[in-house]
């Protein structure tokens, strides 16, 4: 069987030669929670440099049209570094696996955090700013198939995020009730609301710092957090074009070349 440090080599091999890889569980079925999150841990540690540094969270299959669409049943939580965020809204094809790309909101953070089963209201008085937000998803698994524990170490299928240039305060509106149209190449695709996100966004927060409390760990100042999906992720490839409309609060494309 292989080990935590051949595992993370598998999956940073992947990524950088965007090749597909047999899913861990397949050798090791036993893999645990600790041992997932061990992997995601380090292989995102091995990307940290001067030009790299970890800037925050993202919660993944907070919605159940996302836990059905992927066959599991629980949240988790990758890390976000700062090559993951967009500074134009462009990606390249060849650049990626199998590229989706989902409407999400994100939270920015103007004092730390941390704790087990927090109130909203405790959590907002952290919250600095929302933003609207467009997440690319790629798996590193072949057919882009894996279990819990396979998408934990594969840093929950993280590759790219694009923000908004608008930041709105926490109390805007109620991010619960935005809703979001996602159109694929100009035809409507898919339809949500911020209440997709486990019933509020913020909620999904709460889950973060749950899952975080666990390891001792909490959200610090200037973090941001994306805080999953509203819709079904899009499938992209060369030359579509996927755009989110939240209404009155704007909306985001990405072009794929």
């Amino acid at each position: 069987m292989s080990t935590i440090y051949e595992y993370v080599e598998r999956i940073a091999t992947a990524q950088s030669e965007k090749k597909a890889i047999e899913k861990i569980t397949i050798s090791n079925p036993a893999l645990t929670f600790d041992e997932a999150y061990e992997i995601q841990r380090l292989s995102i540690e091995k990307s940290i440099s001067a030009s790299n540094s970890f800037i925050g969270w993202k919660m993944g299959l907070t919605s159940k049209a996302k836990q059905l669409q992927v066959g599991v049943d629980s949240t988790i939580y990758g890390r976000l570094t700062n090559n993951m965020l967009m500074n134009h809204n462009e990606i390249t094809a060849a650049d990626h696996i199998h590229p989706r790309i989902e409407p999400e909101v994100a939270f920015t953070f103007k004092k730390p955090i941390a704790g087990e089963n927090l109130m909203p209201y405790e959590v907002w008085s952290a919250v600095e700013y929302v933003y609207l937000a467009l997440e690319v998803i790629d798996s590193r698994y072949e057919n882009f198939s894996f279990s819990l524990m396979d998408v934990i170490a594969d840093n929950a299928s993280s590759t790219k995020f694009l923000l908004g240039s608008q930041p709105y305060a926490p109390t805007t509106t109620d991010w619960a009730q935005i809703k979001v149209d996602v159109y694929y190449n100009n035809e409507l695709k898919y339809e949500g609301t911020g209440a997709a996100i486990l019933e509020h966004p913020i909620n999904s927060v709460i889950e973060l710092l749950n899952l975080l409390s666990k390891e001792g760990r909490g959200i610090q100042p200037g973090e941001l957090v994306l805080a999953g999906a509203m819709t079904d992720a899009v499938a992209v490839k060369s030359g579509d074009t996927v755009t989110a409309d939240y209404g009155v609060l704007g909306s985001l494309t990405i072009n794929v070349k």
